[in-house]
């Protein structure tokens, strides 16, 4: 017996060999059994030649050299999501992120969907609801006041149902990771917005807070749109000092709205830290002022030198300095919001407004403006602060500023005889 599994054993092993080099081929053939058509890679190769190279139009989904990134970046189309992950997709099938072959994950979505059909049934029943309250007669509900807070508390509602039948839809996440969800729809305001206060306004309202523009510029101030402040293509950081020829020309606004609708909006450049020498303190500069700006979700840049001098403008671009031997000034941009989206008479708004000792709290009480949003940068005299005063015929610029000397007491000579 011993005799036969010796003399057997070789020939199992070639069986086995040749099986195993039989199943590499059937497997990693190239060709396509009982087709007379291409196969799809012999395509794209047929296809790639008449395309342009890879380097001359990169995909931002797949680009993953710093080089061609940064050319993404000044044609305005940023890369998609980290290089790590730009990497894995180049060598990964095209497959629909919806229809990946994963057991776990289609269950699970089709517990989602479930969710998601008994969210869209209650939004179709507050929709009526909606509906037949704006068709009753006031005076079968209460009176218009009682009307009208009861369709405002029922849209928040329908709004926060909107939100809760997405929330968990894995698609709609993958699309704002990598940029692309629609503002329009409340679910990817209210991703922007989460994202947005986990980190960028606590920095906001930490620097507003240690530099003090709250309570020195406005009493109270409660962000609640993202704002990003720009010259040129170089974006501010909040509370970061900028250059004089850089500050010359008007800035660049994003006010990112996470509410549905259009505003309008007031918009002031203050520098609060203007030296007043008679009186020996600290006043207040208004170097931009604008009013009936509008904004919107999907529309949010605001290009300060494009206003309109007819019915917006106030106050024109004037650019921020420092005269030598102050301290450095902070320049707050300070969004408002116009009551009841009304737009303001804009003569009547300038009768009262000035530019030296400007008063951000008398404007905010007089129209009733409502403080949504913030900036921050600062200034300090630089190489070319006394040029740039000099262009735009601001006086002052041969003016320094020294610290009053503090002058010692007189010398009183201790009696000796006390020393004993």
């Amino acid at each position: 017996m011993a005799h036969c599994e010796l003399a057997s054993r070789p020939l199992f092993q070639c069986l086995r060999h040749t099986y195993n080099k039989t199943l590499l081929v059937t497997q990693f053939s190239p060709t396509r059994a009982f087709s007379s058509t291409r196969t799809t890679k012999d395509e794209a190769q047929s296809e790639t030649p008449q395309s342009q190279p890879f380097y001359r139009t990169p995909d931002p989904a797949l680009v993953t050299s710093p080089r061609l990134e940064r050319r993404l970046v000044r044609a305005g189309n940023h890369p998609i999501g980290s290089r790590r992950r730009r990497a894995a997709l180049q060598d990964s099938p095209n497959i629909p992120f919806e229809l990946l072959p994963y057991q776990c994950f289609q269950e699970a979505r089709k517990v989602l969907l479930e969710d998601r059909k008994e969210k869209l049934k209650q939004i179709e029943t507050e929709r009526a609801r909606i509906a037949r309250l704006r068709a009753a007669d006031p005076a079968t509900v209460g009176g218009e006041l009682q009307k009208s807070n009861r369709l405002r508390s029922m849209e928040k509602h329908l709004e926060h149902l909107k939100i809760l039948a997405d929330i968990n839809d894995p698609v709609i996440k993958k699309r704002f990771e990598d940029g692309l969800g629609d503002m329009n729809r409340p679910i990817y305001r209210y991703l922007a917005d989460q994202k947005w206060r986990e980190y960028k306004r606590k920095i906001i309202v930490q620097r507003i807070t240690q530099m003090k523009v709250i309570p020195d510029v406005l009493p109270h101030l409660d962000p609640i749109v993202e704002v990003k402040l720009s010259f040129g293509r170089r974006p501010i950081p909040p509370g970061e000092f900028v250059d004089s020829r850089v500050s010359s020309l008007p800035a660049k606004l994003s006010v990112q709205s996470f509410e549905r609708g259009e505003k309008l909006l007031t918009i002031a450049l203050v520098d609060s830290d203007v030296p007043n020498v008679e009186n020996d303190t600290f006043g207040f500069r208004c170097h931009f002022l604008a009013v009936n700006v509008p904004i919107s979700p999907t529309e949010p840049w605001i290009s300060l030198d494009k206003l309109s001098t007819d019915n917006q403008v106030i106050l024109p671009w004037l650019p921020p300095f420092a005269q030598k031997g102050s301290p450095y000034h902070r320049l707050s941009a300070i969004i408002l919001e116009q009551k009841d989206q009304a737009a303001l008479d804009l003569k009547q708004v300038a009768e009262k407004v000035q530019r030296d000792d400007f008063r951000l709290r008398s404007l905010q009480t007089r129209h009733q403006l409502k403080p949504i949003g913030v900036h921050l940068f600062r200034s300090k005299w630089d190489e070319n602060t006394e040029s740039v005063m000099n262009e735009f015929g601001i006086p002052g610029a041969e003016i320094e500023f020294r610290r009053k000397r503090i002058e010692p007491l007189p010398y009183k000579r201790r009696n000796p005889a006390s020393f004993r």
